[in-house]
């Protein structure tokens, strides 16, 4: 049986995510679904809103650090809300969202999403229903 994934891409940065996105796709062997965002803050929410229409999700954005603390705020409470997430729904949810120092470590990151996708069909597969 062939289980229901999500991506939820932030397009911030958009050339970044289209990086992340290719690479996740390229691990799955399988259509998925996909919902796009401005940015990362609002990847949970979205996902909360189909907990229970997919099997598991892919987050996909990208967070570069600025002069101000802003950074730090929404990388810590994005990956917050997905890990809290994925714990109370029993689901997986792939933290695809890179955070970086500059847009050239961004750039040379965007191959993470394949990591991302991985880590949600490795889930997907040890779960039994």
């Amino acid at each position: 049986m062939k289980k229901k994934i999500l991506i939820v891409m932030a397009n911030y940065y958009d050339k970044i995510s289209l990086g992340l996105l290719n690479s996740a796709k390229k691990k799955l062997s399988q259509p998925v679904s996909l919902i796009q965002v401005p940015g990362v803050f609002e990847i949970p929410v979205v996902i909360a809103n189909n907990i229970k229409k997919y099997d598991g999700f892919i987050a996909i954005g990208c967070v570069i650090k600025g002069q101000t603390p802003h950074f730090d705020f929404i990388s810590k409470a994005s990956i917050d809300a997905i890990m809290k997430l994925s714990i109370e729904s029993k689901k997986p949810i792939g933290n695809g969202i890179i955070t970086c120092l500059n847009l050239k470590q961004a750039m040379s990151r965007r191959k993470k999403g394949q990591e991302a996708a991985s880590a949600v069909l490795s889930v997907l597969k040890s779960i039994k229903k």
